[in-house]
């Protein structure tokens, strides 16, 4: 995004054009809108499939269920490097063309790993994934900002990150009974489906963005030397990987503490996601008022829960209730880390929210490795008690240094 255009979406925040409309508003896309809303729909179902499929990925390719979890390890790492390349990479390249690689790329990805024979293979199409999860979400909000006029920017993000609602209700229950169904390569099958469908959709309702930013690691180097960057993103790092160790080992904890069948836990997942959504609602709620609250109230309810995990995981009703509030509480940390970010860094929002993308992916891979490590060597409790400590961490840290509310007149002067 240019200075001036940039400066425009302040001045829009501010309220600077309050009462009157802006002046040859461009057009708006909805129909590119929506097709990238499915192109996160089947990017965040790929990323969270190994969770509901990991016993039976782990058993049918002889590994162990820490080493099965690594092929979300392997996407999240790649992912925290693509986030701040992609943009770097292709500056030169219509955006368009790029939005249609990277859904080619999610394509690839599933079609490998529903033929993956093998770690290796395995972890190949992840690491596919993690390019295309990155380089999307480096990009969405910029092209979100083309899309349409600045005044509909917000609900323009909101028709996208419904794609990440929808997801979180449907991958784990449906990838969890189409498991046990006909296989767990039958999820896959069924992702790379409507990975097509989306390459279809954006090939024909994209129009042509021509490449106009200017991002660079000067940029991105100045970014980070602010304060307030370098706390959004330790808290990133702290919360979510506890969220990730917990989420990522949940099915060994039901089958080999809870003892639970399949059908119950595709239910429990099921509310898990059915959680997320309305958590999603309750969290944008809580972070129009305070980022900082919204953060907070999801950390220490999931920190709370992991706990009730580790002391009580045998229990069937603790167990059930705990994993559909956790995707409840879970709910309120996109919104509200995308809104910090955005709060300390409004005149570099891109480079800032590729380097979100970056903390969120080292946090999923971080959370992930220590999650295994736990799993493989004291027991399935291991995901929750890693994630009771990471949380409490990034909650105490959130609510010591977190953004405090602002009075209208002074909000934008204050988030420079």
């Amino acid at each position: 995004m240019s200075s001036s255009s940039c400066q425009d979406c302040i001045a829009a925040d501010a309220g600077a054009f309050a009462g009157s409309p802006p002046p040859l508003a461009a057009p708006a896309h909805w129909p590119a809108v929506i097709s990238l809303a499915f192109g996160v729909f089947g990017l965040v179902t790929a990323e969270f499939l190994p969770a509901s499929l990991l016993t039976a990925m782990a058993a049918d390719l002889r590994i162990s269920a820490g080493a099965a979890g690594q092929s979300v390890t392997a996407t999240a790492l790649v992912a925290a490097v693509a986030a701040p390349s992609i943009p770097l990479l292709t500056r030169r390249l219509d955006r368009k063309l790029v939005m249609l690689a990277l859904t080619l790329l999610l394509v690839v990805s599933n079609a490998l790993a529903a033929t993956a024979s093998s770690l290796g293979t395995l972890l190949v199409s992840r690491v596919l994934l993690g390019v295309a999860l990155g380089g999307f979400w480096s990009m969405a909000g910029a092209l979100a900002l083309r899309l349409v006029p600045d005044t509909l920017f917000a609900r323009a993000m909101s028709i996208i990150l419904t794609g990440v609602s929808v997801a979180t209700v449907c991958a784990a229950p449906i990838g969890a009974w189409m498991g046990e169904q006909w296989g767990w390569r039958s999820a896959f099958v069924a992702a790379g489906a409507v990975s097509l469908l989306t390459l279809g959709a954006q090939l024909l309702t994209l129009p042509q963005l021509p490449p106009r930013d200017h991002t660079s690691l000067r940029v991105l180097g100045e970014l980070l030397r602010r304060p307030g960057i370098r706390v959004a993103l330790l808290a990133v790092l702290l919360v979510i990987s506890g969220h990730f160790a917990g989420f990522t080992y949940i099915r060994p904890l039901m089958e080999d503490v809870t003892h639970l069948s399949v059908g119950t836990i595709s239910a429990i997942l099921l509310g898990y996601g059915i959680g997320g959504f309305f958590g999603n609602l309750a969290g944008g709620m809580i972070a129009q008022r305070s980022e900082r609250q919204a953060i907070v109230f999801g950390g220490t309810l999931i920190a709370i829960l992991a706990a009730s995990l580790v002391l009580a995981g045998s229990s069937t009703i603790v167990t059930a209730v705990a994993v559909v509030m956790w995707g409840f509480a879970f709910g309120a940390f996109p919104v509200g880390f995308q809104t910090w970010i955005v709060r300390v860094a409004p005149d570099q929002a891109e480079g800032a929210g590729g380097l979100l993308v970056a903390a969120f992916q080292i946090a999923i891979a971080s959370g992930a490795i220590g999650g295994g490590v736990l799993v493989d060597h004291i027991g399935a409790v291991g995901g929750p008690g890693f994630a009771a400590a990471a949380l409490t961490l990034g909650t105490l840290l959130t609510l010591r240094y977190g953004p405090r509310p602002v009075r209208a007149s002074q909000g934008d002067r204050n988030a420079r």
